[in-house]
């Protein structure tokens, strides 16, 4: 490994693809003889920091269509704290279930899960078939595993039915040394950024750019006014920039003057920290407080100058998507890609079906919106918003902190790279952008800085 990592640090990346690979690698891991051990404790009580190993795996062979990729940088996303917690099922049914579709996918059902859904990296091996590619590429990776057998994955591949989340849904994840990935998730690394920042944008700006900009979510457009909840968080910042960049106005919800003040650096000028509005929507457990909604309404009202919603960027679930329903305009959009507060949804549906507001459910995107939502990436009209980064070896206390919203932004983590700043190739577009692409960051910045200007 040490080996590839030289050529790779000395920008020999000819020499990759000759060099061998190793039998074994690190990787963050769940083990299925442990998917019991949070049984009767409450989704808040249930700490990753003991169900995530950091161990060595075998190295799996690229098949057909697959490709091995060095990982110098990967990120933390939810769907890694759900599998941590074995939230809303432990993660080996469904290795399990992809196992039994074909004899490629059994090399998926193991008694561990490597996890991660985020990467950047450089291509060691390509299996047959893979012509776009070839070890030495620079590359960052979306998410969505798709096997295209079906008919209905044809006009949009999020509808396949095989359609899996990678390193969620299937083995070999990003919060390793190695990963395996399908050659059809591959985009190139936008050159201006390092491995953490390339790393870090994956999985959510592909996420946000289908749920609020493309035709298959809400079909943003210029002068439309969106409500964004979580608006510093990971998903939400990339809603709040792909907002602005395409001519709507955001209503920035944050839970603290921080998080508001990250919003306003992004452009947001509408912000409304509901902590400190306090905004209670449910009386108690079961019954929520529609005066609240009036209230949540009003305020949003006072900002744009009386207009309401036009889309309501949903996505804590169950806390929130009463409030949601209830703002969106009349004829709104609610588009909601996860429920992070609890599943189940509970509404007034007087105010969706007399309004003639639409629910509109999205969840990743297909080839075509993750390659368009890092092209914006890669041309500097969208940064990415990385807050933090943790070693390899601190993956599993960067999954508690995210699971406890203790973060802001995206939370990278530095794989096979030693240190942060390292990667730029296009050092004239990056200082253009340079403060945009650290607006997020709370720690070490200035070493960052000086790390990518050293070269």
């Amino acid at each position: 490994m040490q080996k590839i990592l030289d050529a790779i640090l000395a920008g020999e990346l000819g020499e990759v693809g000759r060099l061998p690979v190793p039998e074994f690698y690190r990787g963050v891991t769940l083990h299925a003889d442990e998917a019991a051990m949070f049984d009767g404790l409450a989704g808040p009580d249930k700490d990753p920091r003991r169900s995530l190993h950091l161990d060595e795996v075998a190295t799996p062979e690229p098949a057909a269509g697959e490709v091995l990729v060095a990982v110098m940088a990967s990120g933390i996303n939810h769907n890694t704290v759900w599998s941590s917690i074995f939230e809303p099922l432990p993660t080996f049914g469904f290795l399990s279930r992809y196992g039994r579709t074909s004899p490629q996918a059994a090399r998926h059902d193991l008694p561990y899960h490597v996890l991660g859904s985020d990467l950047a990296g450089v291509v060691l091996r390509c299996g047959e078939g893979v012509a776009a590619w070839q070890p030495g590429d620079e590359v960052v990776a979306h998410c969505l595993s798709v096997e295209l057998h079906h008919p209905d994955g044809h006009s949009d591949t999020m509808l396949d039915p095989e359609q899996r989340i990678w390193g969620f849904e299937t083995n070999f994840g990003g919060l390793a040394e190695l990963a395996l990935v399908k050659a059809n998730q591959l985009m190139p690394k936008p050159g201006h950024l390092t491995w953490e920042e390339a790393a870090a944008s994956g999985l959510v700006n592909s996420t946000a750019y289908r749920q609020l900009v493309s035709r298959n979510g809400a079909g943003m457009k210029q002068g439309d006014i969106v409500l964004i909840w979580g608006a510093s968080g990971g998903l939400g910042s990339y809603a709040t920039q792909l907002a602005l960049n395409g001519g709507a106005t955001p209503v920035c919800v944050v839970s603290s003057p921080q998080k508001a003040e990250v919003c306003r650096r992004m452009g947001a000028e509408l912000v409304i920290d509901r902590v400190a509005e306090g905004y209670r929507f449910w009386k108690d457990e079961h019954a929520q407080d529609p005066r609240e909604w009036k209230r949540f309404g009003a305020r949003i009202r006072e900002l744009t100058g009386g207009e309401d919603p036009d889309i309501v960027f949903e996505h804590p679930g169950r806390d929130t998507f009463g409030a949601s329903v209830y703002v969106a305009r009349r004829g709104g959009t609610i588009v909601s890609c996860a429920s992070t507060s609890g599943y189940q949804h509970t509404f007034d549906n007087r105010y969706l079906w007399m309004h003639l507001k639409r629910i509109v459910g999205t969840h990743f995107a297909n080839y075509r919106e993750a390659w368009e939502a890092n092209r914006l990436i890669a041309k500097g009209r969208i940064h990415p918003t990385l807050s933090e980064v943790v070693p390899l070896e601190h993956t599993a206390q960067a999954v508690h902190d995210v699971h406890h919203n203790l973060h802001q932004g995206k939370v990278g983590v530095l794989c096979l790279a030693p240190a942060q700043g390292l990667g730029v190739t296009d050092p004239e577009l990056r200082a253009k952008h340079e403060q945009a692409i650290n607006r997020f960051r709370t720690a070490s910045v200035a070493s960052v800085a000086s790390v990518v200007a050293a070269g």
